[in-house]
């Protein structure tokens, strides 16, 4: 874990080591500063001698100057490293999210990602701020301090020795049972995140069913879940400060009895004395900055775990040593496929799936809910690798290309229709960066997206909010379609993505891919017969097995699970879920 995080220090090495080099100096000033008050005492003010005032007065100003510029520049170079150090970390953590396989993602929240790149990053960053500056300075401001209290008086010095030994067992008796604590809040904080970004991201629906009060009260749920956990770790950690300043008054308490005896047997002098006292309260203050260093460490260390867990994780899809570069045509085949999202997974989602579809034909694939349609989809743009079997593109197995190379030749347009903000324009531009307006407005007539686009204040400048909310369903469905047109693919894959448009510009849509891109392979999936019907040869699912492969006719004479949707639906105007004749 250590070595993962420090590898993201990177620049900001030479501020990491300086900053602890100014904290040292820093403390070595004010080691001086106690020494030198117990000579002006002694030796000045008792002697009544004013010149020797003068002279280590002046010093002792030298000295506590070059202590504040020590202490601010490491203030400012610990500042530097620290936001330096979180900053790469942010990056490095997002770069790697980015090469995520599918199967990859599904092991993290949404919210638990976010949760890590905020949260676990702030609060790594504070640590590394605390270590640079305290963890040095306090170790080295106790050692130095109780180096020059032996030097003054061997046996006073011990009841510091004593007290630093039994304080430092307690308090770390403390915080040891704070930590466990602080290891069950921060995944507290991915569960309150979600609730945000669910109520937030689907706030239309909530006030559509006058939710607001049953999502204030889950919020509230989850507020308090962290609220007991660091209550519990607070009322731990909060005994740190009566225990110390228990030892420190104890300390001085003791040290000033002992001390006028041994004034009074002139043993000890009067500067001595006070400088014995100052070096107390810096040997027990530097004892209590340990100790909160050690709470800081503690509460970093869950947030630690948890991001060098998006660090350290690794695609399982990767180029092979040689990658092929140029996808030849858009025929695609599955041999004996059989695929489960987790590989250790007994259960398969597909079972034997053997399909040949050649160069620029149309597919059609219908199935009920759960048929694994967009599970066999995703296997042609390897956003999973099959378990078993294989998946061929132009005559290959899509693992023998460089990833990138096969998915800009395999455009998809997921169930799920994202928009960015942006104008229409940028998020057409995902498809192709160097694309025209020209182009950009071609691909939108073959999406029948033209139409709509144009009535718009501002055309094809129209700004889209996050989301695309300030759009209908099917106009989203439409520009998605016309973005994935963009890329000119040889494989155009369609999940359920016409599902919010009428039927009469489904039929536009489906005319103009059959007139405009006749060579390009389409796979068309969808709930309604209608969308289907004209495709070239239609594919029936039905629970992760082909369980029809034909032309519209043949299904509809010899599949029995075809035959009974399209008559529901053309009877009945019922869905594929919903078959005929079930009582």
């Amino acid at each position: 874990m250590i070595k993962t995080l420090a590898a993201q220090i990177k620049e900001y090495k030479k501020v990491s080591i300086m900053t602890p080099v100014f904290m040292i100096l820093e403390v070595v000033f004010e080691m001086l500063l106690p020494f030198l008050m117990a000579s002006i005492i002694d030796d000045g003010v008792e002697a009544g001698n004013m010149r020797h005032i003068y002279a280590v007065g002046a010093v002792m100003i030298a000295a506590a100057l070059c202590g504040l510029l020590c202490g601010v520049m490491g203030g400012k170079y610990g500042a530097r490293a620290s936001t330096g150090f979180a900053k790469n970390l942010r990056q490095a953590m997002f770069e790697n999210i980015q090469t995520f396989s599918f199967s990859s993602l599904d092991k993290f929240s949404t919210a638990g990602l976010v949760t890590r790149l905020t949260t676990d990053i702030t609060n790594i960053q504070m640590a590394y701020q605390m270590i640079l500056r305290i963890c040095f300075r306090a170790p080295v401001s106790m050692i130095c301090a109780m180096s020059m209290a032996f030097l003054i008086n061997a046996r006073l010095a011990a009841v510091y020795l004593v007290a630093v030994v039994l304080l430092a067992i307690v308090l770390f008796a403390i915080i040891r049972g704070a930590m466990k604590y602080f290891k069950q809040a921060f995944p507290k904080y991915d569960e309150l995140n979600a609730s945000v970004q669910e109520n937030v991201s689907a706030i239309r629906v909530v006030k559509a069913y006058v939710r607001e009060e049953h999502e204030t009260r889950k919020f509230k749920s989850a507020s308090q879940g962290i609220y007991d956990i660091f209550m519990k770790a607070e009322k731990q950690v909060v005994l740190n400060m009566p225990v110390m300043m228990f030892t420190v008054y104890g300390c001085i308490m003791l040290v000033s009895w002992l001390g006028a005896k041994q004034i009074v047997q002139n043993t000890l002098t009067t500067g001595e004395l006070m400088s014995l006292l100052t070096y107390c309260m810096n040997i027990l203050m530097s004892l209590m900055m340990v100790a909160m260093i050690f709470v800081m460490i503690s509460m970093s260390i869950a947030s630690a775990e948890r991001i060098c867990e998006v660090l350290e994780e690794k695609s399982d899809l990767t180029n092979p040593a040689d990658p092929v570069y140029e996808v030849e045509n858009g025929e695609i085949e599955f041999r004996h496929v059989r695929f489960s999202y987790h590989r250790e997974s007994s259960e398969a989602v597909l079972h034997d799936i053997n399909l040949k579809i050649h160069a620029g034909e149309t597919i059609g694939i219908i199935g009920g809910t759960g048929s694994a349609k967009t599970s066999l989809v995703n296997l042609i743009s390897r956003l999973y690798d099959v378990s078993e079997g294989s998946v061929c593109v132009g005559g290959r197995d899509v693992r023998e290309y460089d990833i990138e190379t096969l998915r800009n030749q395999v455009a998809v347009v997921l169930q799920k229709n994202v928009l960015f903000s942006g104008t229409i324009l940028e998020n057409l531009r995902w498809g192709d960066a160097d694309a025209t307006e020209e182009e950009c407005r071609r691909v939108c007539r073959l999406a029948c997206a033209d139409e709509f686009i144009e009535k718009m204040p501002e055309g094809y400048h129209t700004y889209i909010e996050q989301g695309g909310t300030n759009v209908s369903g099917g106009q989203r469905q439409r520009l998605t379609i016309a973005r994935a047109l963009l890329k000119k693919p040889k494989v155009l894959i369609l999940d359920d993505s016409t599902s919010a448009v009428d039927t009469a510009t489904d039929a536009k849509i489906r005319k103009a891919f059959a007139e405009e891109i006749p060579d390009t392979t389409k796979l068309i999936i969808a709930q309604r017969v209608a969308s289907v019907m004209n495709a070239d040869r239609i594919i029936v699912m039905d629970d992760g097995r082909v369980h029809g492969f034909g032309i519209h006719e043949e299904l509809l004479r010899d599949n029995e699970i075809y035959r009974e949707v399209y008559e529901s639906q053309t009877n009945g105007g019922g869905d594929f879920d919903e078959k005929a004749g079930e009582e």
